[in-house]
C-alpha cells in the first residue's frame, strides 16, 4: 500500500513538473506601441513616398520550444498614419484612401508559422484592411529575446511584405500613385507577467 502511495505521489510530482515546464515554454508578449510600427513605401510619379503607422497593439504568443506553434494578433490604428506631411496624412484617412472614419483599424491574425531558416518564418494569416480580408504571408525574422528596462523581458521581430493596394479597395490616383506598397513591420513585445 505504501509503495503504491509513493508511486502515485512520484507520478503526480512528475506530471506537475512536466506541466510547469510545458507552460513555461509558452510566453505571451504584449506589443509595445512605443517601440513598434508599420512602415510603408510606395511609388509617387518618378519617386517614392514613405511613412508609418505608429499605433500598433496586440499580442504574440510564443512557444519557445517550437516557434512554429506561435501566434500573433495585431491591430493598427489608421489615424496614426504619419508621412511627415499633415495635409497628406489627412488625405490618406479620407474615403478615397483608407476611409478611417468608417474603417478605424486594420487587423492581422496569424493562422500558421512555417520555419524557413534559423530565425526566419513565413507567417500566414488574415489581414483585414478597409473592410476587405485577405490571406497574406509575412516574411518574418526573430530578432531575439532579451532584457529591457526595469526587468522587462522582451522579444523583437521584423516582417516584410509587398501588397497590392487595389486588392483592398484602395485604387485612387492610379498612375500618380503606385499599385504596390512595400511594408516593413518592426515589433517589440513585452512579456506579460
Amino acid at each position: 500500500m505504501k509503495t503504491t502511495h509513493r508511486l502515485f505521489l512520484a507520478v503526480a510530482a512528475l506530471a506537475t513538473a512536466f506541466a510547469s515546464t510545458a507552460s513555461a515554454a509558452v510566453e505571451t508578449y504584449e506589443i509595445d506601441t512605443a517601440h513598434s510600427s508599420v512602415g510603408f513605401s510606395i511609388r509617387h510619379f518618378v519617386s517614392k513616398t514613405s511613412g508609418s503607422f505608429g499605433n500598433v497593439t496586440g499580442t504574440i504568443v510564443v512557444d519557445r520550444d517550437n516557434l512554429e506553434k506561435s501566434s500573433v494578433e495585431a491591430t493598427i490604428a489608421i489615424a496614426s498614419v504619419n508621412t511627415s506631411n499633415e495635409k497628406r496624412d489627412a488625405h490618406l484617412q479620407a474615403p478615397d484612401f483608407f476611409d478611417a472614419a468608417k474603417f478605424a483599424t486594420a487587423t492581422f491574425k496569424s493562422k500558421s508559422w512555417k520555419k524557413t531558416g534559423d530565425d526566419s518564418f513565413d507567417v500566414t494569416g488574415d489581414l483585414t484592411l478597409k473592410g476587405v480580408t485577405k490571406e497574406i504571408v509575412l516574411k518574418t525574422k526573430l530578432l531575439g529575446f532579451g532584457d529591457g528596462m526595469k526587468g522587462a523581458k522582451l522579444s523583437g521581430w521584423e516582417s516584410t511584405i509587398t501588397l497590392k493596394r487595389s486588392e483592398f479597395g484602395i485604387s485612387a490616383y492610379t498612375g500618380a500613385v503606385g499599385e504596390e506598397v512595400a511594408l516593413t513591420i518592426g515589433v517589440e513585445g513585452i512579456l506579460k507577467k
